[in-house]
C-alpha cells in the first residue's frame, strides 16, 4: 500500500507540472495558432489526469482531508473552464 501511495503521489506531481509545462510550451508557439491551441488541449488533458489521480487518492483513503480534496478538485475544475474559455477566445480572434 505504501508503494501505491508513493506512486500515485508521484503521478499527481508529474501530471500537475505537465499542465504548466504545456501552457508554457504552447505560449512559445503562439505565432502558430493551431500549435498553441494543441498545447492548451494537452494542458487540459494533464488537468484531467491530475483530477483522476486526486480522486484516486481520496477514494482509497490515502488523502483523508475532505476539505483539501474538495478545494483542490474545485480549483482544477476552475482551471479547466478557464483553459477552455481561453482556447475559445483564441479561436474567435483568429477567424
Amino acid at each position: 500500500m505504501k508503494f501505491y501511495i508513493y506512486e500515485t503521489g508521484s503521478q499527481i506531481r508529474r501530471s500537475s507540472k505537465s499542465i504548466r509545462s504545456n501552457i508554457v510550451e504552447g505560449y512559445g508557439r503562439r505565432r502558430y495558432v493551431n500549435e498553441y491551441i494543441r498545447f492548451l488541449i494537452f494542458a487540459i488533458a494533464s488537468k484531467d489526469e491530475t483530477t483522476d489521480h486526486l480522486e484516486t487518492l481520496f477514494e482509497t483513503g490515502s488523502l483523508e482531508n475532505k476539505s483539501l480534496y474538495e478545494d483542490l478538485h474545485e480549483q482544477l475544475e476552475i482551471l479547466g473552464k478557464k483553459l477552455n474559455l481561453f482556447i475559445q477566445a483564441i479561436e474567435r480572434s483568429n477567424h
